[in-house]
């Protein structure tokens, strides 16, 4: 009995230490599976916080510019675009004052501003190969894009406290900074065709900044007017709505309706009614700053397979 006892024990204590072995090991495994989840958790919202989803966005909707009216867009023409979106971006979301801007005291808000001068620096190297038409053009954006930003109007600090009209200019710079400014830098007069694409970029980019208007309801100051305050969020989804029909018909209007052009905006204006569909007040903390600005992306993606899989 002594000696079953004894082994009973042995076996006791060995599976004790095993399972406390296992259940150490476990514990670790789930440590670094939280602190990798946690890593890149921190590394997504940098990605967002710092403007590169917006700026990736922006160059996907150069590039199409670039594929539907079969014209070359060079790097440097692609990399102005992004890391010029990057550094005034981030400076509309955190430097509009511009002591708040250069004395920055979070250390995350200083790997911000780092990204946003390097991004400058880039933007300002790029800038040197683009056409003398092209520079004007961005120069005139970007005094339109300091409007928006620092306070020039009597009655209100800045565009941005215009209410309904605050959301124009930015659609107008993303309008022509995708449009316009790639036939500008290689010298090709502006047709009837590439006014009705600048105009449709245009209204593309008020869809697409209604959720973020609807999202912002919690924080607007009351008087400030906004589509949503003014309208409420069902009406603005309707006004959304009416504008994705608006943005197809368009094309119909232009003098040459290239096939690829016709059905990459029919699937996107069905991808733009799901969007005003889901589009509510209480958001998910992506829903607006990740998959509504990933669209001009998904569109890129949806040109791409049409014209490589189906030959359109």
């Amino acid at each position: 009995m002594q000696i079953k006892e004894i082994i009973y024990g042995i076996f006791g204590v060995i599976r004790g230490r095993i399972l406390k072995f296992l259940t150490k090991n476990e514990g670790y495994k789930q440590f670094g599976y939280f602190c990798s989840m946690k890593g890149l958790k921190a590394i997504f919202n940098f990605y967002i916080n710092a403007s590169i989803h917006i700026a990736l966005a922006v160059v996907c909707l150069l590039q199409i510019t670039g594929i539907l009216f079969a014209i070359e867009i060079s790097n440097y023409l692609l990399c102005f675009v992004f890391f010029s979106t990057i550094s005034c971006y981030n400076f509309i979301k955190y430097g509009v004052e511009a002591e708040k801007y250069f004395l920055v005291v979070k250390a995350y808000h200083k790997k911000i501003q780092f990204v946003s001068l390097v991004s400058l620096t880039y933007a300002l190297y790029c800038s040197f190969f683009l056409t003398k038409e092209a520079i004007l053009g961005c120069f005139l954006l970007i005094i339109l894009t300091g409007i928006y930003a620092i306070p020039v109007l009597p009655k209100a600090r800045n565009f941005r406290d215009l209410g309904g009209l605050k959301i124009l200019p930015v659609a107008l710079v993303w309008s022509g900074i995708t449009v316009i400014i790639p036939f500008l830098n290689i010298k090709q007069p502006l047709s009837w065709d590439i006014y009705m694409e600048a105009l449709q970029r245009f209204i593309l980019v008020l869809i697409l900044l209604i959720p973020f208007e609807i999202r912002d309801l919690k924080y607007d100051p009351p008087g400030l007017n906004t589509l949503p305050q003014k309208y409420g969020v069902t009406k603005s989804k309707i006004f959304g709505a009416y504008a994705v029909i608006v943005f197809f018909l368009i094309t119909y209007l232009k003098d040459s309706i290239a096939t690829l052009d016709l059905v990459s905006k029919g699937i996107l204006f069905l991808l733009l009614g799901v969007l005003m569909y889901t589009t509510k007040r209480n958001q998910s903390i992506y829903f607006a700053s990740f998959w509504v600005e990933a669209i001009p992306i998904v569109w890129l993606g949806i040109v791409y397979g049409l014209n490589l899989f189906v030959g359109i």
